[in-house]
């Protein structure tokens, strides 16, 4: 009778060390998708959900962008992912971009489609414009 008790301990023992495998596989295979997508998009979150309706109606709450970050400059009239700061990124339209000569850093100005003013008062008190760095992507498609 002991050896029947135990081969069931052991066999239960088995079923949960089997589980804890699967869930560490499948944790682990999430999290090597999601750092792929960061490489090959070259975005910090190459996944974002729009949480306003600034960018309506292009852009309704609750849809999901895909990002993706390279060296091209960037141009009005592309929507961008920024953060400056903020708890939550912002998605927005750029509507102005003024390019620097002597270097290759850029100030820019963006829009929500939906509001009426800038985003000047969205950024850190002492900047009026923003700059590349706080820029996490550009929304695909």
């Amino acid at each position: 009778m002991g050896w029947i008790e135990e081969n069931m301990k052991s066999t239960h023992f088995r079923q949960i060390l089997s589980q804890a495998i699967s869930l560490g596989m499948v944790i682990s295979s999430a999290l090597i998708i999601w750092k792929g997508l960061i490489y090959i998009t070259g975005s910090e979150s190459p996944v974002v959900v729009v949480l306003s309706g600034s960018m309506e109606p292009g852009f309704k709450r609750g849809d999901i962008l895909f990002l993706y970050m390279n060296k091209d400059p960037i141009r009005a009239g592309q929507i961008v992912v920024f953060n400056d700061g903020r708890d939550v990124p912002i998605v927005h339209r750029v509507i102005e971009v003024h390019e620097q000569r002597d270097s290759k850093e850029a100030d820019i100005l963006t829009k929500g489609d939906a509001n009426p003013h800038d985003d000047r008062m969205l950024y850190t008190s002492s900047n009026r414009w923003l700059q590349r760095k706080y820029i996490m992507g550009r929304a695909v498609g």
